[in-house]
């Protein structure tokens, strides 16, 4: 990365600050200019409930406080996705991409019809300017924890139709989130309920076990039996106790049986399964299903000859009453929107009100969220634990950067850099989505989730993506109809640029609420000094690059 070129500022300044801002770990002692622990905390707020904090909001926060703030988000009407229309299966040979300029809606009928590319841009679209920000924060977390993935989905039209499913249901019960997901044909076809046949001792044919492994496993309450705080609940001799076993596994592949496709529209319904089609809800074949008594958890059967819609609902209802659910979910969702390494106190305070949201309703999703945000282990102007915070994503890291620019995008360019960071959005490796849970960060017992896919190359994608928006120009698209770029408004940070001290001050309260450390404060003001006062523009762009690439705040505390 060559930053003479990129700006023609003085590199030797810059690259030393820069290596110095890198070498400091968060934790170091904040810069003595700390900000009112009210506006503080209601930066904090917005890094953990949107894609990341605008002076509009801190504005508002700081005006109508923090739980009237999470109560609107709340209420806010859902973003949508543009709902793509359904193509057959097979990609017909008349879909091809035509490279011939200038584009036109559907020239790239391939590209935008067969590949994530239209919904990733449109989901990067809805990150930076959405209204529902903690909806869309929500619904992607959701969307981490119940994989479905464009490794084995390239559809754009089937997996918009899954991830506007987990829009909508971002603050409804968990229930309802389980059995949507369940009968989703989405899930159906990566997990491998569609078109599961009962036993059939003629053909060897045995339920497919997929789907019912990893709904207990990865979906709702984990391999061990826990306590209300997450904490692995032991038998006398001190071992973990499983929650289920083989003979569990077959009695839910086996309520998963004769579930096919939704009926395309115009077409002749079918006696038996359907082929591939994603736009509805699976459709029940009796005659695939398996009617036999079933072990479900806990000792818990279901009984023979029960419909199948019937035992459906029986078995998970079975799932979302189990005590693991609460802590094994509540869990996750800290996780993913406050902290990688939340206290047992945390999760079991968070677990209660999913058990009991205070009207004994079970699983409100509403109700969790607000309590996992305004929990005191999230609260507050700043947070000084060393195990406390999280790596933030490579999605949340791209989009908090723009939105704190103030910037206009078509998705393009953050859809790049994020799959260059390793986290192509809705195309996770596998079911175990792109870092598990519970990956600690190497060399220490620190739960760091997003640390899975840190590494050099991925540190170097960052710093790459920074310097790109900052210093570069993010035209659009020419092969993109209607594409617009990205444009990042540096108006506000050149007005200050004159004073070094303002400008880093100002930085560090839009980035890092006032947490940035004296020695990274002081090594960027020299920075920025080294640049001729009259190139605002320079200094403005250098101060922000400093401290969005440093490891303060790719750490979010």
């Amino acid at each position: 990365m060559d930053l003479a070129r990129a700006h023609g500022s003085p590199v030797s300044f810059i690259a030393v600050a820069a290596i110095a801002v890198l070498a400091l770990a968060p934790g170091e002692p904040p810069s003595a200019k700390a900000l009112p622990p009210a506006e503080a905390d209601a930066i904090r707020l917005l890094e953990q409930s949107t894609w990341g904090p605008t002076d509009a909001l801190i504005n508002a926060v700081t005006s109508i406080g923090v739980e009237r703030f999470i109560d609107k988000q709340i209420a806010t009407p859902a973003t949508n996705y543009t709902q793509f229309k359904p193509w057959p299966a097979t990609r017909p040979a008349t879909c091809v991409d035509d490279r011939t300029l200038p584009v036109t809606p559907t020239s790239y009928c391939a590209r935008d019809n067969y590949t994530l590319f239209q919904l990733q841009r449109q989901f990067f679209i809805n990150a930076v300017t959405a209204p529902d920000q903690l909806r869309q924060r929500v619904a992607f977390a959701l969307s981490q924890i119940f994989v479905t993935s464009g490794t084995d989905i390239n559809q754009a039209y089937a997996m918009q139709r899954y991830q506007q499913m987990l829009v909508d249901l971002a603050f409804g019960n968990f229930k309802d989130v389980l059995t949507r997901v369940t009968l989703s044909p989405a899930m159906g076809n990566y997990l491998d309920i569609v078109n599961n046949q009962k036993p059939n001792a003629n053909t060897g044919v045995e339920p497919n076990e997929n789907y019912a492994r990893e709904v207990l496993q990865l979906f709702s309450i984990g391999t061990i039996e826990l306590h209300p705080d997450g904490s692995p609940l032991l038998d006398a001799s001190g071992r973990t106790i499983a929650t289920y076993g083989q003979e569990e596994i077959e009695g839910f592949a086996h309520v998963f049986t004769g579930w096919t496709y939704p009926t395309e529209p115009g077409v002749a319904p079918r006696v038996g399964f359907n082929p591939r089609y994603f736009d509805g809800q699976m459709e029940e074949r009796s005659q695939y299903h398996a009617y036999a008594g079933k072990t479900l958890l806990d000792d818990a059967t279901a009984p023979p000859n029960l419909t199948m819609s019937a035992d459906l609902a029986n078995a998970l209802n079975s799932i979302f009453i189990h005590p693991n659910v609460g802590p094994f979910i509540a869990k996750q969702l800290i996780q993913k929107l406050v902290t990688s390494n939340p206290s047992p106190q945390y999760v079991q305070r968070v677990a209660s009100v999913f058990n009991d949201n205070g009207a004994h309703l079970r699983g409100d999703l509403k109700a969790v969220v607000r309590a996992i945000l305004l929990d005191s282990e999230a609260r507050g102007p700043v947070k000084t634990d060393v195990d406390y915070g999280r790596l933030r994503e490579p999605a949340q890291y791209a989009v908090a950067v723009a939105r704190a620019l103030s910037a206009t995008t078509d998705g393009v360019f953050l859809r790049a850099q994020s799959a260059a960071m390793d986290q192509p959005v809705f195309q996770a490796p596998s079911v175990f989505n792109f870092y598990p849970p519970d990956y600690a960060v190497p060399h220490t017992a620190i739960l760091g989730p997003e640390f899975a896919i840190q590494n050099t190359t991925t540190a170097f994608a960052r710093i790459n993506f920074v310097n790109a928006l900052v210093f570069g120009t993010i035209n659009p698209d020419p092969a993109v109809y209607g594409a617009t770029g990205t444009q990042v408004d540096w108006t506000a940070l050149a007005a200050i640029a004159g004073d070094p001290d303002a400008l880093v001050d100002r930085v560090d309260r839009i980035l890092m609420h006032g947490t940035l450390s004296s020695a990274a404060h002081d090594a960027i003001v020299t920075a920025v000094k080294a640049i001729k006062a009259t190139d605002t523009l320079t200094r403005a762009k250098t101060a922000f690059y400093l401290v969005a690439t440093s490891s303060q705040y790719q750490v979010e505390r």
